[in-house]
């Protein structure tokens, strides 16, 4: 049995893998800002520290994998695209950053982030704000979506999923992660029936938007289907997967951008692409 870290652990999705993987016998240190065996504000910077920490110790130094599932979506108030940025993006960076010891102790540890199909099916998300974040300067995120006034949210929203998921493609090929023995992987669900979408149900105007929101299957996802997939995807069924993300989202991602992925090298990028040939060592 192993043991998990799992943030996002009291509600949604988070909660489906946390309460999966305790019926399978493994041990959970579920992270979430209430009702949790770590209580922290992913949004603050001595919260992410905490969360690090308190892991860390309950863990005692060693983790069989994690489950990243604290998020936050798009809604109302002036600071909403900060948090966003700052949980969504921050609260998977510094947590992973700050537990790769612990899971590189295993030796054979499993992490799957969850990302989201508004990766693909959101328009118009600035580059500069994906740059930004990986950058690690949420001040100039933040500004580069004012422009879009009260969707200034749901740009940031995409945006911190896009930065996350290209964080984790990055950086689950590195010596100090694969080669450590971690597996690093996304998730990206589409419309899954959590809090956060029957809270979006609630509102006429939201709820008109997201039943006309093309899912080719029908109707939403249930969030223990993706806690199905997450356990999945730490178990040894998954030691081969590596830096991918993998949509469970109805067929969104594939009626909007059927022909957009995979992509053959082009042309202009032949020249960088040897170079990563040449310079890979085993």
């Amino acid at each position: 049995m192993g043991v998990y870290a799992v943030t996002g652990s009291a509600s949604g999705m988070g909660r489906a893998v946390a309460d999966k993987l305790r019926a399978a016998g493994h041990t959970v240190i579920g992270v979430d800002v209430k009702e949790a065996d770590v209580v922290a504000d992913l949004s603050t910077g001595s919260g992410r520290q905490r969360a690090v920490r308190e892991v860390l110790a309950a863990a005692d130094g060693r983790l069989d994998g994690a489950v990243l599932a604290a998020g936050l979506g798009p809604g109302p108030g002036k600071d909403r695209p900060r948090v966003i940025a700052q949980v969504n993006y921050f609260g998977v960076v510094d947590l992973l950053e700050g537990w790769r010891p612990a899971l590189a102790a295993s030796a054979s540890a499993k992490v799957v982030v969850f990302s989201s199909n508004s990766t693909t099916t959101t328009p118009a998300v600035p580059r500069r704000t994906v740059r930004a974040l990986l950058g690690g300067d949420v001040d100039k995120a933040v500004k580069s979506v004012r422009l879009f006034g009260r969707g200034a949210s749901a740009i940031m929203y995409a945006g911190s999923k896009i930065a996350v998921s290209r964080w984790i493609r990055r950086t689950a090929v590195q010596g100090d992660w694969a080669g450590a023995g971690i597996r690093l992987n996304a998730l990206a669900p589409g419309a899954i029936m959590t809090p956060l979408l029957e809270e979006q149900l609630s509102n006429p105007a939201e709820s008109k938007a997201v039943r006309a929101f093309p899912v080719p299957v029908g109707g939403f996802g249930d969030a223990g289907q993706l806690g199905d997939w997450a356990v999945f995807m730490l178990s040894d069924a998954a030691d081969f997967l590596c830096g991918s993300v993998v949509f469970v989202d109805g067929g969104s991602d594939a009626y909007f951008r059927s022909d957009a992925w995979p992509r053959p090298v082009p042309l202009t990028r032949i020249a960088p692409y040897l170079f990563r040939f040449l310079r890979f060592r085993r």
